[in-house]
């Protein structure tokens, strides 16, 4: 499960070179759960969105949908899938630290899984989320949480890159947590998550 991340790019695009969505065809199903929060026809950023199931599912809702990732190879095909979808993404190859994180550009931020960031860059991602929503603007997040090293059924294999409700807390002191809860449920997201995991779901408002 432990994954190397010193080359980012190259890593993840031998990942997605594999045949078939490495993280299945379906969206998130936490995301699917909370998405009924966004406003109709929110502005919503989908980072890391990788092959691009969690942006076609809010494209698909009447969202309008931008999208990054840092594998071009991924990117290809999200926007293999949205032609045949008919969906249209704005989709944009970038890192996190490479993103621009315009200000009040969204009204709201999804991050599922986005567990390849050390502490360093994960207090700039989430830096950058907060920059990024406008007042009142909501994020949405999963991830694993430290108990998913005895599970193994997904993630980074890192404890130091897994969440905890202290852990957001920490990182966005002044969010309003609408939820911020650990639990476990069987996933089955393609090949990479798949089966009993450990999981933290958080959902943050931006005060106005």
């Amino acid at each position: 499960m432990s994954q190397r991340f010193d080359d980012p790019r190259a890593t993840w695009d031998a990942r997605f070179a594999a045949p078939g969505l490495l993280f299945g065809e379906q969206p998130n199903a936490f995301l699917q759960r909370e998405a009924h929060r966004l406003a109709p026809h929110s502005r919503v950023l989908s980072v890391a969105d990788g092959e691009g199931r969690n942006a076609l599912y809010l494209a698909a809702a009447g969202h309008a949908v931008q999208a990054f990732d840092i594998s071009p190879v991924a990117l290809a095909k999200a926007r293999d899938w949205a032609a045949r979808r008919g969906l249209q993404v704005d989709w944009r190859e970038a890192s996190v630290d490479d993103w621009a994180w315009a200000a009040e550009a969204f009204d709201a931020v999804v991050a599922v899984f986005v567990q390849f960031a050390d502490p360093a860059m994960r207090a700039r991602l989430f830096a950058g989320i907060w920059r990024t929503l406008k007042p009142g603007g909501l994020l949405l997040a999963q991830g694993y949480t430290p108990r998913q090293l005895e599970y193994r059924t997904g993630g980074p294999g890192r404890a130091d890159h897994l969440y905890t409700p202290e852990l957001l807390r920490g990182l966005l002191p002044q969010a309003q947590w609408l939820l911020l809860r650990e639990h476990d449920d069987v996933l089955a997201e393609g090949s990479a998550h798949a089966g009993r995991s450990a999981l933290l779901d958080a959902v943050a408002r931006k005060p106005e």
